[in-house]
């Protein structure tokens, strides 16, 4: 990792992990094993992890109770990376701490016929969250300059296009309350190895293995090409991009776990005052 790798306070993780703006991202420059701010070791990660949980579920709750009083804001978390570098695991680790009455998770798989009728934003449109809510996208609308690029799904013209296009759709989520948590999961070429291993080597996790996995593989150093180049052109000073080395599951969890409590703390929803005499309807209660 090219920034300090020291532990740091609560509050500067997302300028540690924060893509530069305006900057050509050279990948290669990155250890996908690093732990940037993190605590000192795994048994510390999953202990933070978990200590971190309870604030997090305090503020979930906090955002959506601002909703019931017109409070439009509401946060996406979009989670992109290559096979096995975490995004489920994020999901099943890090949102578990939520309540999920007030999530909404999507997993974007290839656009189905009706999806492919439309422009390549539409589907997201569909999944965003409502005032209150936490979205969760594991792949999202980056993967339609991702994907498209390396396999050339798309005219070249189109595709310089899209990148225009998810600028301004990111821009107007901003303007309309929606705060985006873009992270990137960062892992290495040998770890992708080592799990795609262990899925063959488990019976009970050929499920999630398929023999196009290494057909992607192969395609490696396209796909950080074209990762590079869509965080060096979709990162803005209000959707900035957060590199979060992935090697590490432990880190992984604790890095994007910090990095909402950051974001919900900035926006410290409130609970709504009642509109009603508290002391009346007391004094009925008892007397009933």
């Amino acid at each position: 990792m090219p920034r300090n790798e020291g532990h740091v306070a609560r509050g500067s993780l997302r300028e540690l992990l924060k893509v530069p703006v305006g900057e050509r991202v050279d990948l290669s420059a990155y250890d996908a094993a690093a732990t940037p701010g993190g605590p000192d070791g795994k048994a510390a990660g999953l202990a933070a992890t978990t200590a971190i949980g309870p604030r997090l579920a305090e503020l979930q709750e906090r955002l959506y109770a601002a909703s019931t009083a017109g409070d439009r804001r509401r946060l996406l978390l979009v989670l992109q990376g290559m096979d096995t570098s975490g995004k489920g695991g994020t999901v099943k680790h890090v949102i578990g701490h939520l309540n999920p009455s007030g999530c909404r998770v999507r997993a974007f798989k290839a656009p189905t016929d009706e999806e492919r009728a439309h422009p390549f934003l539409w589907r997201i449109t569909q999944a965003l969250p409502r005032a209150g809510e936490i979205g969760i996208f594991d792949r999202s609308h980056y993967e339609d300059v991702l994907i498209a690029r390396v396999r050339a799904l798309v005219p070249a013209d189109e595709l310089e296009e899209r990148y225009g296009e998810i600028d301004a759709f990111e821009r107007s989520l901003a303007d309309d309350g929606v705060t985006l948590v873009k992270v990137f999961l960062h892992l290495s070429y040998e770890e992708q190895r080592a799990r795609l291993l262990e899925r063959l080597d488990d019976p009970d996790k050929h499920w999630k293995f398929s023999p196009g996995d290494i057909e992607e593989r192969a395609l490696w150093p396209a796909y950080q090409e074209a990762y590079e180049i869509a965080l060096g052109r979709c990162a803005t000073d209000r959707t900035p991009w957060y590199l979060v080395p992935a090697d590490r599951k432990w880190y992984r969890n604790w890095a994007i776990s910090g990095l909402l409590l950051e974001h919900l703390e900035e926006l410290d929803p409130r609970y709504p005052k009642g509109d009603f005499d508290v002391a009346e309807c007391r004094r009925r209660l008892l007397t009933q």
